[in-house]
């Protein structure tokens, strides 16, 4: 049964930083796309982050560029988002999720990250 499983969130200032973790288990996804999504209270998921399978090209929305990085490590089966100068507008539920033959198939539980003003 594969899973994904994210940790890493919590509550912090704004100006605050935290470092996002993604640990796949039950196959191995070095192949695969990796990416980050968000959701917040009364919006609809946005994609924040993804990165291909060797890291070579990464993606980024707008509005955490220069701020958000996202790596992998394959040996690890594990995928992180540091996330530095945290805006109240970055609270929501992060996940982590893998893309495999052109569709995002697997799908973490999800980890909040609050920030407070």
């Amino acid at each position: 049964q594969v899973q994904l499983v994210e940790s890493g969130g919590g509550l912090v200032q704004a100006g605050g930083s935290l470092r996002l973790s993604c640990a796949v288990s039950g196959r191995t996804f070095s192949n695969a796309v990796m990416g980050w999504f968000r959701q917040a209270p009364g919006k609809e998921r946005e994609a924040v982050s993804s990165i291909i399978y060797n890291g070579g090209s990464t993606y980024y929305t707008n509005s955490v560029k220069g701020r958000f990085t996202i790596s992998r490590d394959n040996a690890k089966n594990t995928v992180y988002l540091q996330m530095n100068n945290l805006k109240p507008e970055d609270t929501a539920v992060y996940y982590c999720a893998a893309n495999t033959g052109g569709n995002w198939n697997y799908w973490g539980q999800g980890t909040q990250v609050t920030v407070s003003s």
